[in-house]
């Protein structure tokens, strides 16, 4: 397991480190491709397709296969990771009003959707894409295990409205635990006595959760071959 503390991002930039953060940097020396960047508390979880892009090239970031791909990450997480048997995950649109059938953009009927539909054929509960801001505002995502945005502040600007000071950052995709608070460094604050340990709590405790949901998660999927073991030896 690993809990990290918050960085500032433009302090650590060297010769010898060029990644625009945590999770970039972990999923690379652990080789792993397909990972996502999932902000977690006990009533919701939010992954983004696109991290720490700048806003005018997340259009151009964003493919099907790539959007299958971290729902297809999502998913296993939901499983391996929070012990959610049959998730239902929820993907949002781009462009306002998840395009409007196409008058606001033609991400979502090209883009998007097909990769919700791609991802249905693999036995994935998907729906979507929905229009971010009444996705949330009505209250919608509480009917999900799981939802995927496309961008970093589509994701993270209501997350942290509902859960901001009990949220946890955490990389799904890794084969180890790793989870951090769902916030900055906070200068503003430094050496003022204001700044709160709830999310760093938080963080130390779900890596610990998930952990043991990972463990559960291989011994009841391994009964089964050493059952059928068992009956072939006798």
């Amino acid at each position: 397991m690993l809990v990290t503390a918050p960085f500032n991002k433009a302090n650590i930039q060297s010769e010898g480190f060029k990644y625009p953060g945590h999770t970039e940097y972990l999923a690379d020396k652990a080789e792993v491709k397909d990972y996502l960047m999932l902000l977690v508390s006990d009533t919701l979880r939010v992954g983004t397709v696109t991290g720490h892009v700048p806003l005018k090239d997340v259009s151009a970031n964003l493919t099907t296969e790539k959007i299958l791909a971290k729902i297809k990450v999502l998913h296993k997480s939901l499983q391996y990771d929070f012990g959610v048997r049959k998730p239902k995950i929820a993907v949002l649109g781009l462009n306002p009003h998840a395009g409007d059938d196409g008058l606001l953009g033609s991400e979502e009927q090209n883009i998007i959707k097909p990769a919700v539909e791609a991802a249905n054929k693999f036995g994935i509960i998907a729906y979507g894409p929905y229009g971010a801001d009444g996705f949330f505002g009505s209250g919608l995502y509480k009917q999900f295990d799981g939802i995927l945005a496309m961008y970093h502040d589509q994701g993270l600007v209501p997350f942290k409205t509902i859960a901001f000071h009990s949220g946890v950052n955490f990389t799904a995709g890794l084969p180890f635990v790793r989870t951090s608070p769902d916030h900055g460094t906070g200068y503003d604050i430094a050496g003022k006595n204001e700044a709160s340990e709830e999310s760093l709590r938080a963080a130390i405790y779900m890596a610990i959760d998930i952990y043991k949901k990972r463990l559960e998660y291989n011994e009841i999927n391994s009964r089964p071959l050493a059952f059928t073991k068992l009956a072939k030896e006798r």
